[in-house]
């Protein structure tokens, strides 16, 4: 294993900003991860697992020892009379996945096309958009607890997804290194098109009985003009999560903004969106310096060059604060924070 010094972070992460690793590796394989984690040299650093890099925030240098997953591999497992079931290496792209599945008529990830980062994260922060979430099509994934150096299995229930939530961001935060993911697709897909803008996008392309691979590029059609690309203005997507209240809390606030955002839950709960309540405030299109709010998705902060991660986090601290101040919200950042 080949370790190398006070390594620039910002060709690994989608916000491209220049932190420093102060030890930096790959591995490729669970034996080679294992080989460094065994090293007597390293077991006191503090370690740091890096994938796509697209849904971290790095704030200052990170003085240890960042280890890339560049685990690869994409194999059909298993078959039965409705499924096929799929395992791909953690460091595996994302979306060059989805596309792999689409190219073998296999259903159920197309709605996540488009969506930045690589494999491994996707169980960890349940990945979703355009109504499909990763639970929906998930099976099971391997990982290697780095204590023990020993590898398990967790199915779909040990996971325990939650909105962009799972086990391992919570009482498992930083013990686990997901090594790879098996997915459960349809050999016959049931096309999703529940979300509206799909519907209006299949429309607008013309298509009136739309198969995965037209859901999946009406999907990228409509990430492509609402999002901006990381490799031309460095972003991590959504930077925060669409915040769940009472139904008590809905009503107040539906009688205050008629105009509200928001989406019943099964459990009399409503989800509101997030980017609306950021952009009445006032944010949509905000700049100062190069650190700034995306003018089409408010959403989405961005460093238009040479932010700082912590001029990007004191500009999210301060959206923060004005949602709750107008509407007495509290929202979250989804971006892991360094």
């Amino acid at each position: 294993m080949r370790v190398t010094e006070n390594v620039s972070l910002r060709p690994y992460n989608t916000f491209s900003l220049d932190a420093t690793a102060r030890y930096f590796t790959t591995f490729h394989s669970m034996e080679s991860l294992q080989e460094i984690l065994r090293e007597p040299r390293w077991q006191q650093v503090p370690k740091m697992v890096l994938g796509g890099g697209s849904n971290v925030l790095f704030t200052q240098n990170f003085d240890g020892l960042v280890l890339k997953n560049e685990i690869k591999g994409i194999d059909k497992v298993g078959e039965d009379e409705d499924y096929v079931y799929v395992k791909a290496g953690a460091g595996e792209n994302w979306h060059q996945f989805v596309m792999h599945c689409i190219e073998q008529d296999l259903g159920g990830l197309e709605n996540l096309s488009l969506i930045p980062g690589n494999v491994g994260a996707s169980p960890m922060q349940n990945i979703g958009a355009y109504g499909v979430e990763i639970k929906d099509t998930f099976y099971e994934l391997e990982a290697l607890e780095t204590a023990s150096q020993q590898s398990m299995h967790f199915n779909n229930a040990a996971c325990e997804f939650g909105y962009r939530e799972s086990v391992f961001k919570r009482q498992y935060k930083n013990q686990f290194v997901i090594l790879s993911v098996t997915y459960r697709l349809l050999k016959k897909p049931a096309i999703n098109t529940s979300y509206g803008a799909i519907e209006q996008e299949l429309e607008r392309m013309g298509i009136t009985r739309p198969t995965i691979r037209d859901v999946s590029q009406a999907v990228i059609n409509i990430r492509s003009s609402k999002l901006p690309n990381p490799a031309e203005i460095g972003n991590a997507g959504s930077f925060f999560k669409n915040p769940e209240i009472s139904a008590e809390k809905y009503e107040q606030l539906k009688a205050a903004f008629p105009d509200i955002v928001a989406y019943p839950l099964p459990n009399n709960h409503y989800k509101l969106a997030a980017g609306w309540l950021i952009e009445q405030c006032g944010w949509k299109g905000f700049r100062e310096g190069d650190a700034g709010v995306h003018a089409r998705q408010a959403l989405v902060l961005v460093n238009y060059g040479h932010a700082k991660g912590a001029d990007i986090y004191a500009l999210s601290t301060r959206v923060l604060e004005s949602v709750e101040a107008k509407f007495g919200v509290v929202l979250e950042r989804e971006v892991n924070v360094m």
